[in-house]
């Protein structure tokens, strides 16, 4: 793979098009717009990322969690397109210059799909098909359209939701450029290489239009004619999965402290954990010169502090391993390949997340009460779907959007209407139609 052809201005949906610009704005900074100004991006803000919404203390939602992932995305391509320009005087003056835009970008889409509570959301969907009244569609749907239903994964719904024409947009979806569409797609493949973990990028209805963006590209494609569609990352997927990365688990812990879920101790000992001895004193030291004295003032600090270690340290992995994410043999993520200390500090925050904070109960309380309400949601309006003469199932379709494509003739199309539907809700409202599907609220008039 190559940067000039990686790097790529041309529009989904307008390849044929040269719209007249009236400003100077780059076809990059076009995308971050857009998706700042989308009534999909504004919902972020009602979606639960761990901890319940909203609360006496204001934790993080998918929106705030996307803004500040895409902060640290904006800082990592910049630093990486700085060393690299002087790696490669080349690409000086080329569309390469605009890579930090382009991951702030998809740092942005990257969980425009995710369904409503989390992952449990996300488990309740797969698991209607699973375990639930679902299982008996398998006899009426494609093994492609059912691998991807029973393995439903909140980033293979981004590139759905950013790049299918619904019922009433133009061709393209949101018309987002071809290099944005890639550095969204995390797992470059098909529903039916997911295996175990379940991880795929791109439903059966899409994988067409993954591989036209792939192939003009210039990306590896793994897979031959014949076998399901496989791709090499995208090289700035690295930079965005590790801006995520940094973000969810770090401000996840900045969020337990202010929950009283970790004490103040344990968060010190943790953000600490990822400096020297002389590295440690000199923050404190800078805390006290500072003069500041309350406690979640002195985390934020601390968390600043660990943020910047970790953005440098992974913008130095991805430029020493430049040459092998181009070839397609870099292994793993760039969090893997930061010094052994880095590492083993960041694998400390996990574990103890793991253990004491995703298995709290506000979070354990807010991920039972999603996924009832999901499942019901499920299994109320994918009957109504697969049974659309009935009369309740009636009542029920003409809740949906025009947009969504839940009068066709096709079973599989309108039980991917369904899905659409569900994974764009926002939390609030999830339970809110739950609620009155189950007869327990009326609306008042």
């Amino acid at each position: 793979m190559n940067w000039q052809q990686l790097i790529s201005n041309k529009r989904l949906g307008q390849e044929v098009k040269h719209a007249l610009r009236h400003d100077d704005r780059s076809e990059f900074k076009r995308d971050y717009d857009r998706l700042i100004f989308s009534a999909p991006f504004r919902r972020l803000q009602n979606k639960t990322q761990v901890f319940p919404l909203p609360g006496s203390v204001f934790v993080h939602n998918r929106l705030t969690h996307s803004l500040e992932v895409a902060c640290v995305g904006m800082s990592l391509g910049n630093d990486v397109a700085a060393k690299l320009k002087g790696k490669h005087p080349e690409l000086a003056g080329t569309l390469f210059e605009e890579i930090g835009t382009i991951v702030s970008v998809a740092c942005l889409a990257h969980d425009m799909g995710n369904p409503p509570f989390g992952h449990s959301g996300e488990k309740a969907i797969q698991t209607f098909f699973t375990e639930g009244n679902g299982r008996h569609l398998r006899e009426i749907l494609s093994a492609e359209f059912w691998n991807d239903i029973t393995h439903f994964e909140g980033n293979a719904n981004a590139f759905r939701l950013l790049t299918h024409q619904f019922n009433g947009r133009r061709d393209g979806g949101f018309v987002m450029t071809y290099t944005t569409l890639s550095s969204i797609v995390k797992y470059p493949f098909a529903s039916s290489c997911a295996g175990k973990h379940g991880k795929f990028g791109f439903f059966s209805s899409e994988s067409g239009t993954f591989k036209k963006i792939a192939d003009e590209l210039g990306i590896i494609c793994k897979s031959v004619n014949g076998e399901p569609l496989r791709y090499e990352r995208h090289p700035l997927v690295y930079l965005v999965e590790a801006a995520d990365d940094i973000c969810y688990e770090i401000m996840d812990i900045e969020d337990s402290h202010k929950l009283k879920i970790l004490t103040y101790a344990e968060t010190e000992d943790l953000l600490l954990g990822f400096f020297d001895e002389m590295g440690k004193n000199k923050i404190k030291q800078r805390i006290i010169d500072e003069g500041v004295t309350d406690d979640n003032e002195m985390i934020v600090y601390m968390r600043a502090c660990v943020i910047g270690k970790l953005e440098a340290a992974c913008v130095a992995a991805f430029v020493n391993h430049e040459e092998d994410i181009l070839d397609g043999t870099f292994e793993g993520c760039l969090i893997d390949n930061i010094s052994v200390d880095l590492r083993n500090a960041y694998k400390h925050c996990c574990e103890i997340s793991k253990r004491k904070i995703y298995r709290s109960k506000p979070v354990l309380d807010i991920e039972l009460s999603g996924y009832k309400i999901m499942e019901t949601l499920m299994e109320t309006l994918v009957d109504a779907a697969v049974n659309p003469d009935r009369f309740y199932s009636q009542q029920l379709i003409n809740r949906f959007s025009s947009q969504y494509d839940i009068t066709s003739d096709n079973v599989e199309t309108r039980i991917m209407s369904v899905i659409d539907y569900v994974s764009g809700m926002t939390d609030v409202f999830a339970l809110d139609i739950y609620q009155k599907i189950s007869g327990m609220a009326l609306p008042i008039v």
